[in-house]
């Protein structure tokens, strides 16, 4: 005998098939992702203390969506920090300054993140081993957790994006700063220190590189080191900037074929912060041709024609407002220097550091840094 089900839960079963079907889970209403967004949000507004740590790890947390051990990962962060303490009170730099202090401090975490240090543990000696880069993904287009700190953290491997994180992260926790800093498809260390003025670390080296290195690409244009899109030394409000454009690019993954509309709301938020931020408006304007898309989709035509995309801005005033914002965006982009670095040039360009070591490294700073 055949068993139906009443009528109120077949429509309930079928009113959730659609519901999920189409993708109707409100993934701009993503309570993780809200979250992330209202922590970095109250930092900048200074109704939360700043944490460049806690910031990170809450962007992380949204696209794992609440599985992020942070108890771990705090652990870690504190023994490293600790580490780092050890290591200041035990050397004696040769620098000779009135930073020596601080310059000490970055010395440790520069250590930690790129020496192998003895350790002596009762009557043992052990070797700690430093983070290494990882080639393998570097972009987390296969997977964006490659590019997480908490990744980094648990291989001890790492890329332009994970290591400065971490670099700035544990210069915070000894009660300093450090400076993150944009090159092509690249982040890296700025400090100020008065022996030297202003220097760079390079953490998937290993090294202190002069700015001829970073010219060397060849993708940076006078126009973007002028307008800071390049080359500037982020103050800390500027580096939550890069969690924002993270959180967007990670809600992206989380929720392929969203409306735009967190995404927007993240870039918008992160642009007003650091206006020429160009990861920033590509993905604002990305966003605006994917949603110009979907409006041609809607209205059946294919956007491969002048004709068709003429024609959706005469039948939807909304695909004629998308079209005037990508045109100025776009074009912004160029006009304040920005010029997109082929990936697998990024990597030669990676690899030259080591392979030209005597070419671009600071020896002097080498040489300050010992003890």
């Amino acid at each position: 005998m055949k068993r139906y089900l009443p009528y109120r839960n077949l429509a309930l079963l079928s009113l959730l098939f659609v519901w999920l079907s189409s993708g109707i889970v409100k993934a701009q209403n993503n309570q993780f992702y809200n979250d992330a967004y209202q922590t970095i949000d109250n930092m900048l507004n200074n109704k939360q203390k700043y944490s460049f740590k806690d910031a990170v790890f809450s962007v992380e947390n949204a696209y794992l969506q609440g599985k992020l051990d942070t108890v771990q990962l705090n652990n870690e962060i504190r023994f490293l920090t600790k580490f780092a303490k050890a290591i200041v009170i035990n050397r004696n730099l040769t620098y000779k300054q009135s930073d020596k202090d601080r310059v000490s401090k970055y010395a440790a975490v520069y250590s930690i993140m790129c020496q192998t240090l003895p350790i002596a543990i009762k009557d043992t000696v052990i070797q700690y081993k430093p983070f290494n880069y990882d080639f393998t993904d570097v972009f987390g287009h296969n997977d964006i957790t490659n590019l997480f700190v908490s990744k980094l953290l648990a291989t001890k491997k790492g890329n332009c994006n994970s290591m400065p994180y971490l670099y700035k992260i544990l210069a915070e926790e000894l009660g300093e700063t450090a400076n993150l800093a944009l090159a092509p498809n690249h982040v890296y260390i700025k400090h100020q220190i008065k022996s030297d003025g202003w220097y760079n670390t390079e953490l998937t080296s290993g090294m202190f590189p002069q700015d001829s290195w970073l010219m060397a690409s060849g993708y940076i244009h006078l126009d973007a080191i002028k307008n800071g899109v390049f080359m500037k030394a982020l103050n800390d409000k500027e580096s939550l900037a890069l969690c924002l454009f993270d959180l967007a690019q990670a809600y992206n993954r989380n929720f392929p074929g969203n409306d735009g509309e967190f995404v927007l709301k993240a870039v918008n938020r992160a642009l007003e912060v650091y206006p020429n931020f160009a990861k920033a408006l590509i993905l604002k304007a990305e966003t605006h041709k994917e949603q110009f898309t979907k409006l041609m989709d809607k209205h059946n035509l294919k956007t491969d024609t002048s004709e068709n995309i003429k024609l959706v801005q005469q039948q939807d005033t909304k695909a004629k407002e998308l079209m005037e914002f990508m045109t100025k965006e776009y074009g912004h982009i160029y006009e304040i220097g920005y010029r997109q670095m082929p990936e697998e040039m990024y990597l030669d360009w990676l690899v030259s550091l080591r392979t030209e070591r005597d070419k671009y490294e600071n020896k002097k700073l080498m040489n300050n840094f010992s003890k």
